[in-house]
């Protein structure tokens, strides 16, 4: 389940060191990720809110993206951190 789309900007996090490149996320959100090295990387830091995003930080195996609101900081997604 997505968080509610809100205003402003949401920042895309990738803890590289925890990614396993396996790809999900480049499904779940094209166009707003992209495989660098064999890992997960945001395609843009800050993005407009978009569910996808969010889903791909849901579905991530490893739990390596994080999906914040730029302005507060505060976790979107996953949300089961």
């Amino acid at each position: 389940m997505s968080p509610p789309a809100r205003g402003g900007q949401w920042r895309i996090e990738v803890n590289r060191r925890v990614c396993a490149g396996a790809g999900l996320c480049l499904g779940t959100a094209p166009g707003l990720m992209r495989l660098d090295t064999g890992r997960g990387r945001p395609v843009h830091d800050l993005i407009a809110p978009d569910d996808a995003v969010a889903d791909a930080a849901e579905v991530c195996p490893t739990q390596a993206i994080t999906v914040r609101d730029a302005a507060t900081g505060e976790v979107l997604a996953p949300l089961s951190r």
